[in-house]
């Protein structure tokens, strides 16, 4: 049976595996006073995790307080500075994808204003999962990528992930050393298997890349995880990615900005922008840290000078430290509540980090426990990792397809579709799902699995994963037999 003729069978029994996973539901015993309300990350935007305790009250009783808004960003940049070093500065944004845009147009696209025609700029980036976000600011080159983006978010066109694209720039997009992209899916598209990535040589291949586009290199942006999935899994012996080093090298000998997207990710505890030697890294707060839902920009000064005027952060005109006013990306400023939550999840990241990291690690044991009961033939080429960076456990399966068919790919694109049923088969058990595309799956706490501490509720965790086992097996069955 060819790959497409499997994933043919799977969309003709789609109805099928939704009632069998329906069944299996009542089977592992979920209440159904609990469906709909938990799941398998906190770390989805479109439904964040509930607010810890803490951070509750803090947005709450500052709240009540008249604070000018300049001085609660004036808090952040202290924190911020006070874990990194005074060579560091700190721009806080409504959401991750905001600060990707405004870092994006104020450090890698060409002037605007001024007389004569603009001229093109290009930046680089591996192509690697999640590309949409921090790579769908260009236009796509070489041209075999043009189409890459086509169908992914909520609407097409320029009113969709193509309108992105900002004033004459391009995105140069190399495929990693190591890394597989064969074609997956319901909705059957390639898929980057990023297990394999070979960091040494990836980053040579991208220095030649480099090389052929020297007068038109802007910037370099990779993704800040540091999981096998995701294809930071070669480490230094500070277990710091040795590609994001190798990027950052390359950045500094075309003097150039390097710019991590770490939105699952936090500051103080996971990727250190002074390890990687990136000049800016950009933060979903919401998504890892527990804040309320925000984003933030962590620099060099130098380079954050740009972002935070753009943002109307840096100063009045005639001269002043701070503001909190009109400028050219004032629509991506955040709100009171906002501020407040970027701060109480940052004091309790320096003071307390264990109240983020302690249950990753408590996750991380029932995941191996409940993988453990997978089918021997199924679990083979599995492999297990743990990030304190996205506060998450990650699920790998490429290895299964080692010697033949293994575990069923869905893709990004089955994910926009509806056709990702590892995702959507979850939602019929009344599971909330997390990412769980191309060959890898996030899991991270929170959503309805902690306490209002934060502490893991091992029985809901428990339950969440078992589901998307049991899960695993139905989607193989109907795939195979």
């Amino acid at each position: 049976m060819f790959k497409f003729q499997m994933y043919k069978k799977l969309q003709a029994n789609i109805g099928s595996i939704y009632q069998e996973a329906r069944e299996v539901a009542s089977t592992i015993g979920i209440p159904d006073n609990l469906k709909g309300k938990f799941g398998l990350t906190g770390a989805i935007s479109g439904c964040p995790a509930p607010l810890r305790e803490d951070i509750s009250r803090y947005c709450e009783e500052g709240g009540k307080e008249v604070t000018p808004l300049a001085k609660l960003v004036d808090e952040i940049r202290e924190l911020v500075k006070t874990y990194y070093g005074d060579e560091y500065d700190a721009a806080p944004v409504n959401t991750c994808e905001a600060g990707l845009w405004v870092t994006f147009d104020s450090l890698f696209t060409p002037p605007s204003m001024g007389r004569g025609d603009n001229y093109r700029t290009r930046y680089l980036i591996p192509a690697e999962k999640h590309l949409h976000h921090h790579g769908g600011y260009g236009r796509p080159f070489p041209p075999r990528f043009k189409d890459v983006f086509a169908d992914r978010g909520s609407t097409a066109g320029e009113a969709g992930f193509s309108g992105k694209r900002q004033n004459n720039m391009d995105t140069l997009i190399v495929p990693m050393v190591g890394a597989e992209y064969p074609v997956h899916g319901i909705k059957y598209w390639p898929v980057p298997l990023l297990s394999g990535v070979d960091a040494e040589k990836t980053a040579l291949k991208m220095a030649e890349v480099a090389g052929r586009h020297a007068g038109e290199l802007t910037g370099i942006t990779s993704l800040g995880y540091e999981t096998p999935g995701y294809g930071y899994g070669q480490k230094d012996e500070d277990g710091t990615p040795i590609l994001q080093k190798r990027l950052a090298a390359l950045a500094n000998q075309y003097d150039i900005p390097y710019v991590i997207d770490n939105a699952w990710g936090i500051p103080f505890v996971g990727t250190d922008i002074r390890k990687t030697g990136a000049h800016v890294v950009i933060y979903s707060m919401d998504k890892a840290s527990g804040a309320t839902t925000s984003g933030l920009v962590i620099g060099k000064e130098e380079y954050m000078v740009p972002i935070r005027r753009a943002l109307g952060m840096h100063g009045d005109r005639w001269g002043t430290t701070a503001s909190y006013g009109k400028a050219a990306y004032v629509t991506q400023d955040p709100g009171k509540e906002a501020l407040l939550g970027q701060i109480a999840a940052m004091k309790a990241l320096l003071a307390k980090p264990e109240v983020v990291t302690q249950p990753v690690d408590d996750l991380y044991r029932v995941v191996e426990e409940e993988f453990a009961q997978l089918d021997a033939s199924l679990r083979k080429g599995i492999i297990i990792s743990k990030s304190h960076n996205s506060t998450a456990v990650e699920v790998n399966y490429e290895g299964t397809w080692a010697n033949g068919q293994g575990i069923p790919i869905f893709t990004i694109e089955d994910m926009y579709a509806g056709s990702n049923i590892l995702q959507s088969g979850l939602a019929q058990m009344g599971v909330i799902p997390t990412i769980a595309y191309d060959a890898n799956i996030y899991i991270s706490p929170g959503l309805g699995t902690t306490d209002e501490h934060g502490r893991l509720l091992e029985d809901r965790s428990r339950l969440a994963i078992k589901a998307l086992v049991r899960l695993i097996e139905i989607v193989c069955k109907y795939a195979y037999n």
